[in-house]
């Protein structure tokens, strides 16, 4: 994986968060704070705007930059959670090189790592990390198994999705939704329904490319 396509997923990411506006902003409104999709909208965009700057930077460093545009770019916890998520995956990358799917699975996993350490959370509290655990999980264990990149890029997304509809059933301990007690039963997370279709953009074009 290189810088170019890091710039390129950051435009197909933008461009479904941009897509998928009315399904985040219903699911906001039935648990949330109601500005999940503004902050999404806000940090994605500030992503792919970033392309000119990015290009010429080894895909640690641009991952790096990401992370700190981020900081300063989405409001709420998710700013500083997705901040840490990029900057722990280039300092993985920068400590163990890039030049493998398994490096970059790695990294992806020390990323998740991060968002769990930063937000006390892990899976089965209806967040993003009912996503983000089992796709790292999987991730890192296919690229170790040497697997087709179609096959990777398939279940990847099979479990995103698995995940998201997962929260559906989940009772929330974290964030506005732990208020509601049962009452969030039968919503789906926005950040995990966020998740799940930023894994789909980034699968589908490397299926693409």
């Amino acid at each position: 994986m290189k810088t170019d396509f890091i710039i390129n997923a950051a435009k197909a990411v933008q461009q479904t968060i941009i897509t998928n506006e009315h399904t985040l902003e219903s699911l906001d409104r039935e648990i949330g704070d109601g500005d999940h999709y503004i902050n999404m909208k806000r940090g994605t965009t500030a992503i792919a705007g970033m392309h000119i700057e990015l290009a010429s930077l080894p895909p640690a460093e641009a991952l790096n930059k990401i992370g700190l545009k981020l900081l300063s770019t989405i409001g709420g916890a998710s700013g500083p959670l997705l901040a840490s998520f990029f900057m722990a995956m280039a300092k993985m990358l920068k400590e163990n090189g890039d030049e493998s799917n398994l490096k970059f699975a790695e990294a992806f996993a020390a990323g998740v790592q991060a968002i769990i350490q930063r937000g006390k959370a892990d899976i089965g509290e209806k967040t993003m990390l009912d996503v983000l655990i089992p796709v790292a999980d999987q991730f890192v264990l296919l690229t170790t198994q040497n697997c087709d990149v179609k096959l990777v890029c398939a279940s990847l997304m099979h479990t995103a999705e698995q995940g998201m509809l997962a929260t559906k059933s989940l009772i929330a301990t974290k964030g506005r939704a732990a208020g509601l007690g049962e009452r969030a039963i039968g919503h789906i997370d926005p950040g995990a329904k966020s998740c799940q279709l930023m894994i789909e953009a980034v699968c589908n074009l490397i299926l693409k490319e």
